[in-house]
Order: C-alpha cells, then structure tokens, then sequence
C-alpha cells in the first residue's frame, strides 16, 4: 500500500508540473477575402475610369483637368484676375448640382438650394469639398467624379446607389475669410 501512495504521489507531480502548450487554433484565415476584396476594388476603379474618360472625351466643348484628388474638372466661367481662394475655417456660399454620367439629374440646383458651408468644419463629400478648393468666387466649374470621391459604396440612402460617379455643375458665389488666425 505505502507503494502504491509512493507512485500516485510520484505519478501527480510528474504529470502536474507539465507546462501549458500553445493551443491549435480551430480555424485559420488566410487573408484571402482581403486580397480578392482588394483586386475587385482596383478593378471597379479601372472600369470607372474608363467609363469616365470615355464621358470627358465625347465633350468636345470642354475642357477638362485631371485634379490630385482623382477627379476631372472644367471651368464654364473662370475668373483670370487673382482673388482670393477658400481656406480652412472661411464660409463659402455656392450653389450646386449632381447628375448621373448620362445627363440624368439626381439633385437639381433648385432641390439642393443655395448653401453656406465652413471650409473643412462640416461633412461634404470628398470630391466636392475639394474642388471647391481649387474655385474662385464667381466662377462656375464641372466636376465629374468617380464614386470613390463622391458618396462610394454606401451612396446616400436616398437616390445615388452604390459606386455611382457623378457629374456636379457648382457655382461659387462667395467666400467669407475666416480672421481667426
């Protein structure tokens, strides 16, 4: 009997001192969904490039400007003397349209109204708040951008669906610089 204790005793500490081992995960992600997501991405913005390039080359009474943003823009009215350009905090006043690629109005100028916005302190869709930029006041410019810098692939949850570019008339009426510095 004083044996068998011996062993048990023997047996519990051999066996219970063992040290944890690293468990097995059940199941491994091999980032596949993520990289095919990635190659769909690069293919719809080809694919809206194209269609784009396709849109600005049939307008032969414009001309457009690649801008840094990913988006094409010409001028219907250009101001040539120097004033002044918005700037973070200034309170622009412009008025604008939003049009599918084929001419189809999505928000006329009318429904969408005349609008006061403050430079980077309130949410504007990419594209547009960085075209009005690139304005002057009293110019009037056409955008056409890819969904990317328009409302993407959410749209708005009203008339512009998923991955739409869109064409945008703006015309800028004011700005109101921001002393503040």
């Amino acid at each position: 009997m004083k044996n068998l204790v011996i062993i048990l005793l023997v047996s519990l500490v051999s066996f219970g001192c063992k040290t944890n081992e690293a468990r097995k995960p059940l199941s491994t992600k091999s980032g596949s969904y993520i990289k095919e997501s990635a190659k769909l991405n690069k293919k719809l913005v080809e694919q809206e490039r194209a269609t784009i390039e396709a849109f600005i080359s049939q307008q032969s009474d414009k001309q457009f400007i690649a801008s840094e943003n990913g988006f094409w823009y010409s001028y219907d009215t250009k101001v040539e003397q120097d004033t002044i350009k918005a700037d973070f905090g200034d309170t622009i006043n412009f008025d604008y349209n939003l049009k599918h690629l084929n001419g189809e109005t999505i928000y006329s100028k009318a429904s969408i109204g005349n609008r006061d916005y403050v430079m980077e302190k309130e949410i504007l869709f990419t594209g547009l708040r960085e075209g009005l930029k690139l304005m002057k006041p009293g110019e009037d410019v056409t955008f056409v951008f890819p969904s990317y810098t328009a409302y993407g692939y959410y749209g708005d949850d009203k008339k512009i669906g998923t991955n739409v570019p869109l064409i945008s008339e703006v015309t800028l009426n004011s700005i109101t610089q921001n002393n503040n510095d």
